[in-house]
């Protein structure tokens, strides 16, 4: 999918160092303050280039988002971790360059997601977010997601609060 200089596809090899800064700085800004400090710099350093590439490698779905040729966004997509609800589909992750957040660019990434999934048969999929990440929150809840479940995830010695918000692929 391209829009004039934005543009959705598959992640490359080559796009790994472009994914694992985004993490880092979205993972940085999104958790920091929820997620312990010293919990929330391990999670982030042990998804480095290296970790991406593997991924990639493995062919785990990832998309990523250029805005000219920049990679600014990305998204990882894959069968519902949670069997227990009646959605097929999961978006793992879905995160921008702290810069690019707020312009209208995750709604762009989050319709080639929509797509993707669609295209693997899952005509439902969620997507869970910290119940303490308002920006998380507030864009599921903008783009359609209705919170269907809540759970908890452990991180550290710290249980943390977790929304499941669900949409139908159509």
């Amino acid at each position: 999918m391209r829009l004039g200089q934005i543009g959705i596809r598959r992640a490359t090899i080559q796009d790994a160092s472009a994914i694992a800064i985004i993490h880092d700085e979205a993972w940085r800004l999104a958790y920091r303050g929820i997620i312990p400090g010293a919990n929330l710099e391990r999670m982030v350093e042990r998804r480095g280039p290296a970790w991406w590439a593997k991924a990639v490698e493995r062919r785990t779905a990832v998309l990523v988002l250029e805005v000219g040729r920049e990679v600014c966004g990305y998204a990882t997509i894959g069968p519902s971790r949670m069997r227990m609800l009646p959605f097929g589909g999961e978006i793992y992750e879905l995160y921008l360059k702290p810069e690019y957040q707020g312009l209208g660019f995750g709604k762009h990434l989050f319709k080639a997601v929509r797509e993707e999934m669609r295209r693997y048969g899952f005509e439902r999929f969620l997507a869970r977010a910290l119940a303490d990440n308002d920006q998380a929150r507030g864009f599921y809840e903008r783009i359609g997601g209705v919170s269907v479940a809540e759970s908890t995830e452990r991180i550290g010695d710290k249980d943390l609060p977790v929304v499941i918000y669900g949409w139908a692929s159509a």
